[in-house]
């Protein structure tokens, strides 16, 4: 085989096609992984690490303005949104160079470029590198990109995306957020404990619409006690710059001033450019690409994962999808199972859900058993003053089998990993009520919240619903 022919040709660097790449290498098979900017994808460098870095440092601001909970006197407390800025630049490139390593480790060949389609087995990249390769399957990984509309010109100067505003180093006093989904709420979790005057406006009845009512309230009610202002159920009609900062115009006939906006109203499939009418692969109507539950294209040698196929926009969905489509390409039986995907947002609460949501349950008519227990009720939030938020259960009314889970509160992201665990092996209520849970923990609130359907609460008043 030549250095120009290969197993398997990965386009797209990040968490999917980099998880692809070492799968397959560790295979025994001559990987090409193409990237046309920088290793890591979308999640290392301008998603999930480096706003969760920036978060990070407001969660650590809010544990010193809340020392006197705990007994401690803090005189004076100082920041700035460029130390914050830099610390996550230092992040991200240190976590950039070990992804390096690993795959040069792993003796994953990386061509640094932009990958365009040839025909089904060949590839031209044009960049840094120029030259062409042919590979027996290919994988897409190439990504998303921050969705636009119309009547809003995003020009990183005073209208920034979700990827501009990560390098924004002056903090301003003022911010619209055009969108509440999980995007613009963790932005505006960040910046409204920075000082920010936060405004988000949002075209559904509610923030966090798809995750049901109960969060969206807790959420809201966090918020609004911050000082963020919630404008639900309002489009955006126009933005316009001004001497010192923008007018935002809405349905409603509001005009609110700020001194820059963040568009955040969702993310696309990034493929274009990829010559893929010529290869006839099926798309949908978002320019997603389509496949099966083993990630095989219309073209059965190519492949595609992440947020290129519209599904689940998730960095650990694509490691997933990737080792579906190595094993398939390698003859091993796997299918792709969405059932149990694990959704968080870092906001303040965390909130995360896995399986089905309470919500969801009713809309379906399903005979099905819904508990919640609050985090007001369990020693171990009390010890972090930490007692807002909640856990809730969707169980099965006749097998016990746990469906769904979601938790708003501390540590969310931490929780939601117990019963990810449970859905994926269909575990029943007493699975988990017959583990032993350490106690004081947050995840004893799971064993309760199961205690409850079935209707044996060991720490919550009998018969009281929340």
């Amino acid at each position: 085989m030549s250095d120009k022919n290969f197993d398997l040709a990965i386009i797209g660097g990040g968490p999917g096609g980099y998880s692809a790449a070492i799968r397959s290498a560790q295979m025994g098979k001559k990987v090409a992984l193409i990237e046309k900017q920088f290793l890591g994808g979308v999640c290392l460098n301008v998603g999930c690490i480096p706003t969760k870095a920036l978060l990070s440092s407001t969660d650590a601001l809010d544990i010193i303005k809340k020392a006197d909970t705990f007994a401690i006197h803090v005189e004076k407390v100082s920041f700035t949104l460029e130390g914050m800025i830099e610390r996550k630049d230092n992040i991200v490139r240190d976590l950039r160079k070990g992804l390096e390593g690993l795959l040069l480790s792993n003796k994953i060949q990386i061509i640094k470029g932009k990958g365009k389609f040839l025909s089904k087995n060949e590839i031209e990249i044009t960049g840094q590198t120029s030259e062409k390769i042919s590979a027996e399957n290919i994988i897409i990984a190439t990504g998303s990109y921050p969705t636009e509309i119309p009547n809003i010109k995003v020009d990183h100067k005073k209208i920034y995306n979700s990827n501009s505003l990560l390098c924004l180093k002056k903090q301003p006093k003022s911010m619209v957020i055009i969108g509440g989904g999980y995007i613009g709420c963790e932005f505006a979790s960040f910046y409204t404990r920075l000082g920010v005057k936060v405004t988000i406006i949002e075209a559904l009845p509610s923030i966090l619409y798809s995750h049901g009512k109960d969060l969206a309230k807790l959420l809201s009610g966090s918020f609004k006690a911050e000082g963020v202002d919630l404008k639900v159920a309002t489009k955006v009609l126009k933005c316009e710059e001004t001497a010192d900062g923008i007018e935002v115009y809405l349905d409603n006939n509001e005009v609110i001033k700020s001194e820059i906006a963040l568009l955040a109203v969702g993310r696309k499939p990034l493929t274009q450019d990829l010559n893929l009418d010529a290869l006839n692969i099926q798309m949908g109507k978002q320019g997603e690409i389509i496949v099966d539950d083993q990630m095989r294209t219309s073209s059965p040698n190519i492949f595609a994962i992440g947020d290129v196929i519209g599904k689940w926009m998730l960095a650990h969905t694509a490691v997933h999808e990737a080792l579906v489509a190595v094993d398939t390409i390698h003859g091993i039986e796997s299918k792709m199972d969405f059932s149990a995907v694990p959704a968080v947002i870092f906001t303040k609460p965390e909130i995360a859900i896995v399986g089905l949501t309470p919500d969801k349950a009713k809309e379906k008519n399903m005979d099905v058993e819904i508990a919640k227990f609050p985090f007001t009720a369990l020693g171990k939030a009390h010890a972090l003053s930490e007692k807002k938020g909640f856990v809730d259960v969707v169980i099965d009314k006749k097998t016990k089998i746990i469906l769904g889970a979601q938790a708003i509160g501390p540590s969310a992201s931490i929780l939601i990993a117990e019963m990810g665990l449970a859905i994926t092996n269909k575990l029943t209520a007493n699975a988990v009520i017959d583990t032993i849970h350490a106690h004081p923990t947050l995840p004893e609130s799971w064993q309760e919240a199961l205690l409850i359907t079935l209707n044996r609460p060991l720490n919550f008043p009998p018969n009281l619903k929340l």
